[in-house]
């Protein structure tokens, strides 16, 4: 069935967050390989999305990290380094007159090799580190909180640890004196609670304390009095709204 531009636009976003799986993301890839306009979206939200990576900061090694590298190298270095003078005569080894034999025997060589060695093991120890340090920061749940029209306004992203931040994807305009007003909806029974409150759109952590958190829970932005909610429940317009879908 033809898709209209604004189901294209967002079918793409969701394909391009990963939130497309099974039968669905076979279908769309299949549909991919013959829609040229659906690639052309495609590739659009690949590109804004990057945006986003480049906001993630960067992470320095930690102390712990660097004083074991300095360990090692302080057990290795001495023996490359030591003065001729201070280091005990090493017999020769007898050569069997090939480059090979002569090469094999060289304590030269082994000392490279051995700090070599050393020296890949910490710097594997160091990817590692980082690799899992990515993992930690990778989202486990995500929203996409769409407008009226379909187009992505902003991203919800909740991680292992607890922390739920939200990331905005569009510019919003908030008038004087109001602002914008973050609220999750996980039970009808209960109702909304308001989970942050910015004057504009920025990358902000949202408050959910003790706040349940599952999939499919709903997040909405909408426009309030600049000092939230004068009932506790969302009074202004929808700005945008999503729910939450397990991260690839």
């Amino acid at each position: 069935m033809p898709l209209t531009p604004s189901e294209r636009d967002a079918l793409a976003g969701e394909y391009v967050l990963g939130l497309l799986e099974g039968a669905d993301l076979a279908a769309f890839e299949r549909r991919l390989e013959a829609d040229a306009e659906l690639a052309a979206s495609v590739e659009r939200w690949r590109q804004h999305f990057a945006a986003i990576d480049a906001t993630a900061p960067a992470i320095p090694p930690s102390p712990e990290l660097w004083r074991r590298i300095e360990t090692e190298l302080a057990a290795i270095t001495p023996l490359a380094a030591r003065p001729a003078a201070t280091t005990a005569p090493v017999p020769p080894i007898p050569s069997s007159g090939s480059r090979f034999s002569d090469w094999w025997n060289s304590l030269f060589v082994w000392r490279g090799a051995a700090l070599a060695g050393a020296l890949a093991t910490l710097l594997l120890a160091a990817s590692l580190v980082g690799a899992l340090d990515r993992a930690r920061r990778q989202p486990v749940m995500v929203a996409v909180l769409l407008t009226e029209t379909n187009v992505a306004a902003a991203v919800v992203n909740t991680f292992r640890d607890g922390r739920v931040e939200m990331l905005p994807l569009q510019a919003i305009a908030v008038p004087e004196g109001k602002a914008l007003e973050i609220w999750t909806l996980w039970d009808r029974a209960v109702g909304p609670r308001s989970v942050g409150l910015i004057e504009r759109p920025r990358a902000t952590a949202l408050r959910l304390d003790q706040l349940p958190l599952g999939a499919n829970q709903l997040f909405e932005i909408t426009l309030e009095p600049a000092t939230g909610s004068p009932t506790g429940r969302p009074t202004g317009p929808v700005i945008a709204k999503g729910t939450t879908s397990q991260a690839l």
